[in-house]
C-alpha cells in the first residue's frame, strides 16, 4: 500500500524530533507503538513522556528506560488512536499521572490543497509583512492576552509577522518558526477585541503563502476548535495529535519493573 507523502513527510518530521531512532513504520501492530528512551526528545518537555499519532501509527518517547518499560506495557494492547485520548492513558497507566498537555491536533498542507483566503471575507484592509522585531508587531504581543500569546507561539517565529492593521495598531498577525525536517510550524494570533472576523485565515494564509514558496511542509498544531476551523478552511488535513504526559515524582515504584 502507498502511503500518503504529506503523512509521509509528517511523520519524517516527528521521527527527527525524537531525539533517538524511532519509527512509526514499526508500530500499530500487536506491540503497540515504537517507544523509544530520548531525554532530550522534542515531543513533549524535559522529563515528560511524548505520544505523536500521525495516521493509523503512534511511537512515543521517555526520559528514561523505567518510563519506557511502563509504556510499552500499558500501551500494547491500546488501538493507536486512542493513545492521545488523556482519559485513556490515565486509565491504561499503573501510575499516577501528575499532568498532561494536550492533545493538539496535528494538521498538514500541499501546495495542490491550498485555499485562498477572499478578500471580501476580511473586515479590515490589507495583510502586510513586518520583521519579528518591528514595534507595532511587538505591541500586538504586549497587548493580547500573555496566555494568548504564549498558546500562539508568535514570540518565536523565524519568519516575517503578516499582520493586519486597524488604523496604526497591528490586531492580528501571523508567522511560522523554521523546524526541523523542512517543515514551517504555523502561528497566529487576533487580539480578543478583533476575533470574529476571518483576520486570523487572511493573516494565516500569507504565512503559509511564505512557506510553501519557501518549499517548507506547514504544520499547523491546535487544540482551540476555532484555530482548527481556520486551518481547514486554508486546506490543512488533519492527520495525527499529540499528547505529553508528566508522572507523579516517585510514582513508578514497583510498577517499573513488573
Amino acid at each position: 500500500m502507498t502511503l500518503d507523502p504529506l503523512l509521509l513527510r509528517a511523520r519524517g518530521l516527528w521521527e527527527t524530533l525524537a531525539g533517538a531512532p524511532v519509527s512509526f513504520a514499526s508500530s500499530g501492530g500487536p506491540a503497540g507503538p515504537d517507544v523509544v528512551v530520548s531525554p532530550a526528545s522534542a515531543l513533549c518537555p524535559g522529563s515528560w513522556a511524548g505520544i505523536v499519532v500521525l495516521g493509523d501509527a503512534a511511537i512515543a518517547t521517555a526520559p528514561t528506560e523505567d518510563v519506557a518499560r511502563v509504556l510499552r506495557t500499558a500501551f500494547s494492547p491500546l488501538l493507536p488512536a486512542s493513545l492521545t485520548r488523556p482519559e485513556t492513558v490515565r486509565a491504561a497507566l499503573p501510575v499516577p499521572v501528575a499532568d498532561v498537555l494536550g492533545p493538539a491536533t496535528l494538521a498538514y498542507l500541499s501546495g495542490a490543497d491550498f485555499r485562498p483566503a477572499r478578500a471580501d471575507d476580511c473586515a479590515s484592509g490589507r495583510v502586510d509583512s513586518l520583521g519579528c522585531d518591528h514595534p507595532d508587531f511587538q505591541g500586538l504581543l504586549r497587548s493580547a492576552d500573555p496566555e494568548d500569546v504564549a498558546e500562539s507561539g508568535m514570540e518565536e517565529i523565524t519568519s516575517p509577522a503578516f499582520v493586519v492593521r486597524e488604523g496604526t495598531d497591528v490586531v492580528a498577525a501571523a508567522g511560522y518558526r523554521a523546524w526541523p525536517f523542512g517543515t514551517a510550524h504555523i502561528c497566529v494570533l487576533t487580539h480578543p477585541r478583533w476575533r470574529g472576523r476571518r483576520l486570523a485565515r487572511h493573516t494565516g494564509y500569507a504565512a503559509v503563502a511564505h512557506a510553501l514558496t519557501a518549499g517548507r511542509l506547514p504544520q499547523w498544531r491546535a487544540r482551540p476548535p476555532a484555530s482548527r476551523r481556520v486551518a481547514r478552511s486554508l486546506g490543512f488535513r488533519e492527520l495525527g495529535s499529540q499528547l505529553s504526559v508528566r508522572f507523579e515524582v516517585g510514582g513508578l515504584g514497583d510498577a517499573s519493573r513488573g
